[in-house]
């Protein structure tokens, strides 16, 4: 070797050292290193922004984060807060002054925190038993209001004779007289109500306000400082009516409860106006069907000239904020798998104002973001991309702009799948239908890839133009991944969400059959490779089309349904899953239910298949996993169960239960691919 070869690589090395690794494909553990940002907060001047910046550690498996602050011009950013812990659900006081905020640092006790901005000096506001929730400032900032969970024992018919004195007894008997007895991500519910409490900020002991045996929603201050208004479902029949909630009015001085709205169907998220005298809702008119828009209400502060603004507006309204001039509303939106901010007059008229929210999960690509109103009209929001989680993005008079920039540190030396829109026309009707195409790293249209179909869930829900961790990496292991909309989806309308209404699944097969044959069609994908994948209602799709077609040489169906009869018996919340979902009771029309179970197809799967959840996934319970998992053993199919130890609905509670189900997928899947 020569002098000059021996410097050359010397060179080399030092620059690796210098600039960083050699750039190369996303591994699974890069999770750990991702970071986001989630619920921004402008202060009232439009000055600053306080966002919580979240961040995960690899020695302890946690979901962390703490809260930054950064000029509106995107300068100066800088933590507030610090440490591995928790802190989040910033809130400015409406002179911006001080904030608010929720942290389990310290004691690892989740408590309510109060921040002088000037002097940066922290103090706790609470340290009850229970955490605060949703916590607004009065219009004085001399108090605030919030929810609370308030435990109450549970009674008991059963009456145990005394066990003599030393004796170990078992615990005694849990008695259960609720329909909903447990929540995916709580499991068995204790005794309690969400309750409305107010607290001096001075400190001292907070005050409880309702006292009902009904959980009640946010609270709001009206301008006197002495009158709350907050959504709740305080209906004696609450439990076979669970949307139909009212807005309530409350005096803070005696405790009275006035109803404002009372139509059948939910009425949610008061907003009052800018002078006091209105307030906006949304909500609709309950018709029991699988997908209904929320649309956005003004009345008078005293419940009356109720009146609908978005009558004329076909996509679904959340988060809604007054403008400062009181002549209109913001709000948030998803159309086509995009999320955006609108803006409605009191005329009903629609704006696009921002566009391409989102990144707020590194799992799936589902649409989901957040955004902020200062009091002369600045916005700050998460700032989606099919590139990068999300990031702080801020707009003012049309201009938009994006501040932070959280994972180019580790993006500069990970390359990553590229992401195309795509369209086409269902086989069943010919209705246009959306997907979107990641490629492999190094992507080559003239080789031929394995494909991987991924299914989203809801089934209600959308999909759409933003990151995922989740899909980036099954790019990153040499597949095609083709991610989709098919009928029932969100963000395409209300007709269009209902197709699949009690009829589902049926053509929403069809909807993804004939995205796998247009996207065969552009040439690089081999169809003697072709993978099948989804969670929750895309587990149901999953087992679904392995039931209708051998196409696939393998299949990982995850946290599904299977048998809509155990389901919606079986489920925490079986007094919506019947009464949306389908026309009848299971025992009055047993067949439809038969019909749409996939458990009923069993006999005609051929496909290798996976069947993956959480052992604590109480809205898909893993005996659906298991009752599929028997049937296909009992129709000797190659099969396995992967079972994810504490882990609920979402999976992902830990950054390593994301990467041990993206692992399995692709095990299970390169498997079958190695074979001849």
């Amino acid at each position: 070797m020569t002098k000059k070869f021996k410097i050359s690589i010397l060179f080399l090395i030092l620059a690796t050292l210098s600039y960083g690794q050699v750039e190369s494909e996303l591994q699974l553990t890069d999770i750990f290193s991702m970071e986001y940002v989630s619920d921004p907060q402008i202060s009232p001047d439009g000055s600053k922004i306080i966002y919580v910046r979240n961040f995960k550690d690899i020695m302890t498996d946690r979901n962390l984060s703490n809260l930054w602050i950064v000029n509106f011009d995107g300068t100066n950013n800088r933590p507030l807060t610090t440490g591995n812990q928790n802190d989040f659900y910033a809130r400015w006081s409406h002179d911006g002054k001080k904030i608010i905020f929720k942290s389990n640092r310290k004691d690892n006790k989740m408590k309510l925190y109060m921040m002088w901005m000037d002097s940066k000096e922290t103090v706790a506001l609470t340290n009850t038993p229970r955490a605060p929730g949703q916590v607004s400032w009065s219009k004085d900032d001399r108090y605030l209001a919030f929810t609370m969970f308030v435990p109450k024992k549970n009674k008991s018919i059963i009456k145990l004779p005394p066990k003599p004195e030393g004796a170990k007894w078992n615990s005694p008997p849990v008695y259960i007289d609720k329909m909903t007895y447990r929540s995916d991500g709580a499991g068995y519910l204790k005794g309690g109500y969400t309750q409305i409490f107010t607290l001096s900020t001075d400190g001292g002991t907070p005050r409880q306000l309702t006292f009902s045996d009904n959980d009640h929603g946010a609270p709001i201050w009206a301008n006197d400082n002495n009158t709350l208004y907050f959504s709740a479902n305080l209906h004696k029949d609450n439990e076979f009516e669970p949307l139909n909630s009212e807005i309530y009015q409350l005096n803070v001085k005696d405790g009275s409860v006035k109803e404002l709205t009372g139509r059948k169907g939910p009425d949610s998220g008061p907003a009052l106006s800018p002078d006091g005298k209105s307030i906006a809702y949304t909500g609709f008119d309950d018709r029991y069907q699988g997908y209904q828009l929320n649309q956005l209400y003004i009345m008078n502060t005293d419940g009356s000239n109720s009146r609908l603004i978005s009558g004329n507006f076909d996509r679904n309204i959340q988060s809604i904020k007054w403008a400062k001039d009181g002549k209109g509303l913001y709000f948030q939106y998803d159309d086509e798998g995009d999320t955006k901010i609108g803006y409605i007059t009191s005329g009903g008229k629609v704006s696009t104002l921002v566009e391409n929210l989102g990144g707020l999960s590194l799992g799936r690509p589902y649409n989901a973001a957040s955004y902020s109103v200062s009091s002369n009209d600045k916005m700050a929001y998460t700032l989606g991309g099919t590139e990068h989680p999300a990031d702080l993005g801020t707009s003012y008079k049309k201009s938009n702009r994006r501040i932070t920039r959280l994972n180019d540190d580790l993006f500069s030396f990970r390359k990553l799948g590229k992401v195309e829109e795509i369209w086409w026309e269902s086989s069943y009707d010919q209705r246009k239908i959306q997907g979107w195409v990641v490629t492999p790293p190094d992507f080559d249209p003239n080789k031929k890839y394995p494909m991987i179909l991924e299914i989203h869930g809801g089934p209600f829900a959308s999909y759409g133009s933003v990151f995922s961790a989740e899909v980036q990496l099954y790019a990153a292991a040499g597949y095609v991944v083709f991610y989709t909309n098919p009928r029932g989806s969100t963000s395409y309308g209300e007709e269009f969400g209902n197709l699949i209404h009690h009829d589902y699944p049926n053509h929403d097969y069809d909807d993804l059959m004939s995205g796998v044959d247009a996207l065969i069609e552009k040439g690089y994908v081999d169809d003697k490779n072709l993978y099948v994948t989804g969670g929750s209602g895309g587990g149901v799709l999953t087992a679904w089309i392995i039931g209708k077609t051998d196409r696939f040489k393998a299949a990982v169906v995850a946290k599904p349904v299977i048998n809509w009869y155990s389901f919606v018996l079986y489920a925490d919340n079986p007094g919506f899953f019947y009464k949306y979902w389908f026309a009848n009771k299971p025992w009055e029309n047993p067949e439809n239910y038969l019909k749409r179970s996939p458990l009923s197809y069993v006999g005609n799967v051929t496909t290798p298949t996976m069947l993956l959840t959480g052992e604590e996934d109480y809205r898909t319970p893993i005996a659906e996993s298991e009752q599929f998992y028997a049937a296909l053993k009992l129709q000797k199919v190659e099969s396995a169960m992967v079972r994810i130890p504490g882990a609920s609905h979402g999976i992902a509670n830990r950054p390593s239960n994301l990467i041990a189900k993206i692992a399995s997928v692709l095990a299970w899947f390169d498997k079958y691919k190695n074979e001849e």
